[in-house]
């Protein structure tokens, strides 16, 4: 997903097992990650680099997931938006334009970075498996959407020491890398529905799909 001003993702039990034991098979290791994983929220750290590795955009927020196909990003800085999923609709709102975007859940994500740590379906209907890379102390495991018209090139979730997610790396067509880093990473806790349920504010302009069914 592509926001106006910051670049959302645009998007998370221990195993017993590290992802480098899954015979270099990235999907496999993400796979095995999520199938056991209900429930996740942390802080998370965005910084974009053009295709020459100059940061051009930096953003922090909170992160919150509920299998399948409910989460809500909260953008904080430098500008606050908001990204939530209900499980049918995907909402978008930006509060100093006072715009809201909603569509439906399958036209807004498809095989995006989102619906990898969300959605219910296999990773390997949407991805195929890169390379297990180990970087200092995390593991990347890389996939590449097998979606022609993707916007990105290439999705890797980083896993560290604790085989707990520590950060997604996004590579787009256009060479640049999104890399989002994890912090307070909490899984299995009970979450508010009021958490993934959105009404647009009072006034603000509303495009797309207005009411959620």
């Amino acid at each position: 997903m592509t926001m106006a001003r910051v670049r959302g993702p645009v998007l998370f039990s221990l195993l017993l097992l590290p992802c480098a034991s899954f015979a270099a098979d990235s999907v496999a290791c993400v796979d095995a990650y999520l199938a056991s994983l209900k429930t996740l929220t942390a802080a998370f750290v965005q910084v974009v680099q053009d295709k020459q590795g100059q940061v051009t955009e930096r953003a922090t927020g909170t992160l919150s997931i509920s299998r399948p196909n409910r989460f809500r990003w909260d953008y904080r800085e430098p500008y606050a938006q908001t990204i939530v999923a209900d499980g049918k609709k995907l909402w978008l709102y930006d509060p100093d334009l006072e715009q809201v975007t909603v569509r439906s859940l399958e036209q807004g994500l498809g095989a995006t970075p989102a619906m990898l740590l969300s959605g219910s379906g296999k990773v390997g209907d949407a991805f195929s498996a890169g390379p297990i890379e180990q970087q200092k102390t995390w593991t990347w495991c890389r996939l590449t959407p097998k979606q022609k018209g993707s916007d990105f090139e290439r999705v890797s979730l980083g896993f560290d020491g604790r085989n707990e997610l520590a950060a997604m790396e996004l590579v787009d067509k256009l060479g640049q890398t999104t890399t989002i880093e994890f912090a307070a990473v909490k899984r299995g806790a009970a979450l508010d529905d009021s958490l993934f349920r959105f009404v647009p504010p009072k006034g603000a302009d509303v495009i797309g799909e207005a009411a959620a069914r």
